[in-house]
């Protein structure tokens, strides 16, 4: 019997836990640890805030939907690796103590750095979790008009909530209202790809949301945001990401980049350690962090582990490329396609079906992940 310790409830975690599970005999034993035993769907964050799908359609019961797979289940969190030993330290939570493993899928995602900018917390409104959304959600309603600044503090890498969140307000507020997008750098660096871009900024403009790049935001006050050149903007409304780092658990154990994001190699292992995969928003790759793409990585990690523990070659290879839908009105939603290992433009397509598209393919994980 093989001992497997996948760390993490996101959208990693789960997908490498049932990958494995579904590959792999019922003689070996997977153990997913999570900080939660509610699975959070957050795509699904902006349309919670603007009241067009409930709590219970943003989240599940990870335990429930673990055992049913026969996949052990721990709720608690995560205090540090041994790599050495093969063993994880937990605690608060289910059991404290140490669980011994063969091996590891790191999925625990990253940490948000808000202590970067300060004010955040005080001032701003996120798209974080669901109190959040919801939050948020509430002060759209009693908004009675003004600047509504929204946007991404240096190092956020999430762009697409930002947008489709601007491009919801565009539909819901009238009246005396100014939409504004602040980015810390240009449009084409967040999507890494010009094409997206321009099509993206056409978009903004047709619904008369104002974009203003190159303003990393520095801190925020109760009215305005500071920029680290000094500039700043006033807002009657703000919704902002934070920065992100990676996840802490990692960061004394010599595996990760300066920001603390973990060394993979193309199949989604560690490099310089046996035995261990990781996936989603903790693993060092460029560009956006998407739930998609922790998807992709999961499903790679878990075929070449059970290729590894069935004694076969690990041949399966992550693609790194973008691949999102933005929702916007109608006729302007977006679909992007990118490749972020080329050099290659990326492919954008407008239209009412992808935004359908989209609501069918949540539907679709939803429920077949319950």
């Amino acid at each position: 019997m093989v001992k497997i310790l996948v760390l993490g409830g996101g959208f990693g975690g789960v997908v490498a836990a049932e990958s494995l599970a579904a590959q792999l005999s019922s003689e070996h034993q997977i153990t997913l640890v999570a900080r939660s035993n509610r699975f959070v769907f957050y795509p699904a964050l902006v349309s919670l805030a603007f009241g067009n799908c409930s709590l219970a359609d943003a989240s599940f019961d990870l335990r429930k939907s673990m055992l049913s797979r026969n996949i052990n289940f721990i709720e608690a969190e995560v205090a540090r690796l041994d790599l050495e030993q093969r063993k994880v330290a937990i605690a608060h939570g289910d059991v404290e103590g140490t669980i011994p493993y063969d091996y590891l899928v790191f999925a625990l995602g990253r940490r948000l750095a808000t202590e970067r900018t300060p004010g955040f917390f005080e001032h701003s409104h996120h798209l974080l979790d669901p109190e959040g959304a919801l939050r948020f959600g509430e002060a759209v309603r009693n908004f009675s008009g003004g600047q509504v600044m929204l946007g991404q503090c240096p190092g956020a890498r999430l762009p697409v909530p930002v947008y489709e969140t601007a491009f919801a307000l565009a539909k819901s507020l009238k009246g005396n209202t100014k939409i504004s997008v602040v980015s810390p750098a240009s449009l084409a660096a967040e999507f890494s790809d010009e094409n997206v871009a321009s099509k993206l900024a056409t978009s903004l403009e047709r619904n008369g949301i104002e974009h203003l790049d190159y303003f990393p935001i520095d801190r925020i006050t109760p009215d305005r945001l500071i920029a680290t050149n000094g500039k700043d903007l006033g807002y009657d409304l703000l919704m902002l990401l934070p920065a992100f780092s990676g996840a802490p658990a990692v960061s004394r154990v010599g595996i990760t980049n300066d920001n603390g994001y973990i060394n993979v190699d193309e199949r989604m292992k560690v490099v310089g350690v046996e035995g261990m995969y990781a996936v989603g928003d903790c693993v060092n790759l460029v560009g956006p962090k998407l739930g998609h793409m922790a998807v992709r990585q999961a499903t790679v990690a878990a075929t070449n582990l059970a290729a590894e523990i069935e004694g076969r070659e690990a041949e399966a290879l992550y693609e790194h490329e973008v691949s999102i839908v933005i929702d916007a009105t109608d006729g302007d939603t977006l679909y992007v396609h990118k490749d972020l290992w080329s050099d290659k433009a990326g492919s954008v397509r407008q239209g009412r079906f992808w935004s359908w598209a989209k609501a069918a393919q949540e539907k679709y994980w939803e429920t077949t992940h319950r």
